[in-house]
């Protein structure tokens, strides 16, 4: 990837209100693949403390579209076509992390396998509580 695709995922991350709401933080990234986190904030959280499915399907798609994005080499613009999220496990820790790897990148058509884990504050403690498959279209 090249320092100027970089440093456009980069400015594209830092001005999403979305991600700013959320507090959500970009662990690492490259052709074909980046990681985020998200903390934990009563907001996202079911009233047993675990995380709610929409916090982790909303963390999915982004996750999955910075991935689609990451794999073109001129700056571009993606939509969701298709998203589906198997909820593995209760999603009880401190923050959210997401791992979202191109798996057939195309043209026009791209397909991103997404898998999210809780983490504990210390970052020790990972249990896999979600993965999901989904489509994203370039329009731009």
């Amino acid at each position: 990837m090249t320092p100027e695709k970089k440093q456009l995922i980069i400015d594209s991350f830092s001005r999403s209100e979305t991600l700013k709401f959320y507090k959500a933080e970009l662990l690492e990234f490259e052709t074909d693949f980046i990681s985020m986190k998200i903390p934990k904030m009563d907001i996202m959280t079911r009233k047993a403390g675990m995380f709610n499915g929409a916090m982790i399907a909303s963390l999915v798609d982004v996750s999955s579209g910075y991935a689609a994005v990451s794999h073109y080499d001129e700056d571009c613009y993606v939509v969701t076509v298709e998203l589906k999220v198997n909820y593995l496990r209760p999603a009880i820790g401190d923050a959210l992390v997401s791992k979202s790897y191109v798996i057939k990148g195309g043209a026009k058509i791209s397909v991103i396998r997404t898998e999210i884990y809780t983490i504990d504050e210390n970052g020790e403690s990972e249990s896999h509580v979600a993965t999901s498959l989904v489509t994203m279209m370039k329009i731009k």
